[in-house]
């Protein structure tokens, strides 16, 4: 009888156990499966974060290519209109840079189609231009001018190769404020001030005519949906830790000033 009772009581306890047993792997199933839908969820997250931040930067490139070389050809073909019958020769020049500037439009196109769509396998990839930098904002300060807008240039400290990134941000904030001041400004002049020190790259455009930026101010470009330049702007500045103010001067015409970490953060 003692044995009997003994070996039931084994039998109750390894049902027990084995129940247990079961619930506990049961937990850890749905603790896996849980964990498992948990990672999808964050990895379709990161990937749709990845394709906003693509698309976000594709609008900026596109904007910054069409918005300023456009507007330097509506300048141009309505000088060359305005001059054609009685000074010929300027309104060929006008002409002229009506041609090159679609011709910078195109080049600049095709490199961002084919940074967007690379060769497929066994295909050549294409030539592509170098990037905007700059080392190369003579031709855009000459393009400016031409248009009717003087420009001077004024670099200090020790100039040197900069991140493929800072570098090409550098050249777009002065391509916005520089087209802005073409395009909204009445006279005056602007000044470009680029200057390198140890830890940042410091970048100024002011224009000394009244003028305003797409859009008015930062608070009613954000409020009225406009300058999308500016804020994209202020978007490419930010994502190397640097920090972009743009505002009327007191004096008339508008200030724009990015200060740009030569380290990222």
């Amino acid at each position: 009888m003692w044995e009997l009772g003994v070996a039931a009581l084994a039998c109750l306890v390894a049902v027990v156990l084995g129940v247990r047993l079961v619930r506990a792997r049961r937990a850890a199933a749905r603790a896996l499966q849980q964990r498992r839908w948990l990672l999808e969820r964050e990895r379709e997250s990161a990937a749709q974060q990845a394709v906003d931040a693509e698309r976000a930067r594709i609008a900026r490139e596109l904007h910054d290519i069409v918005s300023h070389n456009v507007s330097v050809m509506l300048v141009q073909a309505g000088a060359a209109r305005l001059v054609v019958e009685t000074e010929p020769a300027q309104a060929a020049e006008a002409l002229r840079e009506v041609e090159t500037a679609g011709r910078d439009t195109m080049t600049e196109l095709r490199n961002l189609l084919g940074l967007l769509a690379p060769p497929a396998d066994g295909e050549e990839p294409p030539d592509l231009a170098p990037q905007p930098s700059l080392a190369r904002l003579s031709p855009l300060v000459d393009r400016i001018a031409f248009a009717g807008l003087p420009v001077e240039v004024r670099v200090s400290g020790e100039p040197r190769s900069l991140p493929s990134g800072v570098d090409l941000t550098a050249y777009r904030i002065i391509q916005e404020a520089l087209t802005n001041a073409l395009k909204h400004g009445d006279g005056g002049k602007a000044e470009v001030t680029v200057r390198y020190t140890d830890h940042y790259l410091r970048v100024e455009v002011v224009n000394s005519g009244p003028s305003v930026l797409t859009g008015g101010s930062a608070a009613a470009s954000s409020s009225q949906g406009e300058g999308r330049g500016l804020l994209g702007l202020r978007e490419r500045v930010a994502a190397f830790g640097g920090d972009l103010d743009a505002r009327r001067r007191l004096g008339g015409g508008f200030r724009v000033r990015a200060r740009i970490p030569l380290e990222r953060p």
